[in-house]
């Protein structure tokens, strides 16, 4: 791998995120954890997390000895620059993609455990330590369309020359990032898989997101919820769908399952 290459691991805390234990995860610059995922992924070096994430389920002060925790005071201003948490999404899913595409810059991040499919069958976990809430499926008018949300991040990803890419093996994901095998990731060396979005229809949704006005500078846009038009909201997750179904993969990049 070359030095200046950095790649980025996000891992969630679905059933898959275990596999992360087993991983030779040195090829990555970073390894954010979600919320409980540092008890999967040992390998960590970002811890985040929400203002309200228990403290009990915290790692201990020896376990983050040398390592990152990120909260709100970091993530925030990181979201605001990216248009804030209405346009963004307020699941942590997509907060940490914002801050690591802020706050790290790297080539390429990779997520895993973060499909958000929680149809499991009784007895079935949904979470990689047993049966948790389905967070991203909350009533919540900044997650109307998860896979909008998904969509507007891999574009603004693409605008800094950002390929984000998906290393779950789960049949469903609400992601809509390629599919890729850790293999691959780990050999690539250049020219990540980069989806080519129309530049001007980015331009003019986001200017549609600035002239709709909804931005909360504290991030906490729950506290202002009634000031928002969930129909006006849907209608801006349908321009970055329809951005994203005239998408291309570049002809230079390299192929992804």
């Amino acid at each position: 791998m070359q030095s200046d290459f950095r790649k980025v691991l996000i891992v969630g805390s679905a059933p898959d995120a275990l596999r992360t234990a087993s991983w030779d995860t040195s090829f990555f610059s970073h390894i954010i954890v979600i919320n409980n995922a540092w008890m999967a992924c040992p390998s960590w070096n970002c811890l985040i997390f929400p203002d309200d994430f228990p403290i009990e389920r915290h790692p201990c002060a020896d376990t983050v000895k040398g390592k990152q925790i990120i909260t709100s005071n970091e993530f925030v201003p990181i979201h605001n620059r990216f248009g804030g948490f209405v346009y963004t999404g307020g699941t942590m899913a997509f907060t940490a993609g914002y801050w690591a595409l802020g706050a790290l810059k790297p080539d390429v991040i990779a997520y895993i455990g973060c499909d958000m499919i929680y149809d499991a069958k009784p007895g079935q976990m949904t979470h990689f330590y047993g049966c948790g809430a389905a967070d991203p499926l909350r009533v919540d008018v900044t997650l109307q369309s998860l896979e909008a949300k998904s969509s507007r991040l891999q574009a603004l990803a693409g605008q800094n020359r950002c390929a984000i890419v998906n290393l779950s093996n789960q049949q469903n994901s609400r992601l809509s990032f390629p599919r890729m095998e850790l293999q691959a990731l780990e050999d690539m060396t250049k020219n990540p898989p980069i989806i080519r979005f129309n530049e001007l229809a980015i331009q003019n949704t986001l200017l549609a997101e600035s002239e709709l006005g909804y931005m909360v500078s504290s991030g906490k846009y729950w506290e202002t919820y009634e000031q928002f038009d969930s129909i006006k909201l849907k209608e801006i997750d349908a321009l970055w769908l329809r951005i994203a179904s005239q998408a291309v993969l570049g002809s230079d990049q390299i192929e992804c399952r």
